[in-house]
């Protein structure tokens, strides 16, 4: 049953976003560290994300990955695009998403384009507002993707 799943999971497009170097201040000097932002997605409208964190980069991937493939979730979509406008927010950052017509493709940015793409999603209109933090605009734009109605 088990390798059954991984067999389902293999199709998946899987996306590094960042990887960004954090450091702990001890009294024995500084510990470091990397974190991992990853999208993950089966590109027919399934998509999840992940942000975890270790002592080496590829660890801190892979465990990204693994987490990211546990957080999947569906997105309702009209064709190649998604059924209407939205708004997500997440902290001080606001996603608009907006459905375009057939041809016009992902006009994006680099996290919100990475989603899309993962996702499945092939015409869509964004734009990123006040905040351009990657962590909090991929939350933002999972909001209002999670929000959606079909």
């Amino acid at each position: 049953m088990r390798e059954l799943n991984i067999a389902q999971q293999s199709d998946l497009v899987e996306k590094v976003i960042s990887i960004n170097r954090v450091t702990k201040v001890t009294k024995g000097g500084k510990k470091l560290h990397f974190s991992a932002l990853v999208v993950v997605g089966d590109g027919k409208g399934k998509v999840g994300f992940a942000l975890d964190k270790a002592n080496e980069v590829a660890e801190a991937i892979r465990k990204s990955l693994t987490k990211a493939k546990k957080s999947l979730f569906n997105i309702p979509m009209e064709g190649s695009t998604i059924p209407h406008g939205i708004v997500g927010k997440f902290g001080a950052a606001s996603v608009m998403l907006k459905p375009a017509s057939e041809g016009t493709g992902v006009i994006a940015a680099g996290p919100v384009r990475a989603i899309c793409e993962a996702a499945g999603i092939k015409d869509i209109l964004t734009k990123c507002l006040k905040s351009n933090n990657p962590i909090n605009v991929i939350k933002a734009t999972m909001q209002g993707l999670r929000s959606l109605k079909e």
